[in-house]
């Protein structure tokens, strides 16, 4: 019994030190990319957000909203670019960057709530969507379920389709929602910063990650432990949302276009993009040279595409 009893309290030691170094590493990111903009209560969570730019009469807000392992950040440069001329926000989805970890955790159709609630609560008239990988989901659903409030949605790589397995970059996180809370806090982060490299690379292919991805990105937060959670929840839902979502898009009433790289790793554009924007009356596809993260490795050429999808939008 003594023997088992060392065993169980060296155990537990060894938790508690992985806990804190996990900690200690998240106050360290959070120090490097601190939050951005303000915060607004929504659904009973709290949404982070930037709001910039002015819109000139007659043309609509934009919204942007990241995907997976993602945060606000991802749109640094085409945001900037953007509120030249538009009124752009920015969010952190619910449990990603700065913003609030709702209880119980959103599916895809929830966040698209949360997200029109944010739009409400701004007073936003008729606002463009404009999704990446995951959010690229969320605003499908935001438009499904709310096409008279949206001008349109433009998509970039999104995630559109249900898949059997999630992208290898993922697969670690792909873990069991019991156990994710445990993981996250031991071997997450020190996994995390070991590999952490290569799984950039392997979501940026077959571009180069920036250099200051980590930081003008949001890169780093990625190493969290509430990162990690984050991950395993949306990695466990992601299908059961939309198995229920994708076979509505036949009665899309809001206008919708797809930009995807021909070279993207991660999801598949003949799936994810064209079969999708076949599937949606009126939707157009673009595809251009690149891989899933369009907006931070090509931002000149993304805002072209995006300045031409509202200018449909608003004459649609």
């Amino acid at each position: 019994m003594s023997i088992l009893w060392w065993i169980l309290a060296l155990l537990a030691i060894l938790i508690a030190g992985l806990a804190f170094w996990a900690r200690f590493i998240a106050q360290g990111v959070e120090k490097l990319v601190p939050a951005d903009g303000q915060f607004a209560d929504v659904m009973g969570g709290r949404v982070h957000y930037t709001d910039r730019g002015e819109s000139a009469p007659g043309e609509p807000a934009i919204v942007m909203i990241h995907g997976i392992l993602g945060g606000m950040r991802n749109f640094a440069d085409l945001a900037e670019a953007m509120a030249k001329d538009h009124r752009v926000i920015v969010i952190d989805r619910p449990g990603w960057g700065h913003s609030g970890v709702w209880s119980p955790r959103p599916d895809i159709q929830t966040q698209a709530e949360i997200v029109m609630g944010l739009i409400e609560r701004l007073g936003l008239d008729r606002p463009v969507l404009v999704g990446h990988s995951m959010g690229g989901a969320v605003s499908l659903a935001a438009g499904l379920a709310h096409p008279e409030k949206l001008r349109g949605l433009a998509l970039i790589a999104p995630y559109t389709q249900p898949i059997d397995q999630p992208p290898e970059a993922f697969k670690a996180m792909n873990v069991p929602p019991a156990i994710a809370g445990l993981i996250a806090w031991t071997l997450a982060t020190p996994i995390g910063m070991r590999t952490g490299k290569a799984k950039s690379a392997m979501v940026f292919a077959p571009d180069p990650v920036p250099a200051d991805f980590a930081t003008r990105g949001g890169g780093a937060l990625v190493l969290r432990p509430r990162s990690f959670r984050s991950a395993a929840f949306e990695l466990a839902m992601a299908r059961g949302s939309m198995l229920r979502q994708a076979p509505l898009y036949g009665g899309l009433r809001v206008p919708v276009a797809i930009l995807y790289g021909h070279g993207d790793a991660i999801l598949a554009p003949a799936l994810h993009g064209t079969d999708t924007a076949t599937a949606i009356p009126g939707a157009t596809i673009d595809l251009i040279e690149g891989g899933h993260m369009l907006q931070v490795v090509y931002p000149q050429a993304t805002e072209a595409w995006l300045r031409g999808a509202v200018a449909r939008f608003s004459g649609s």
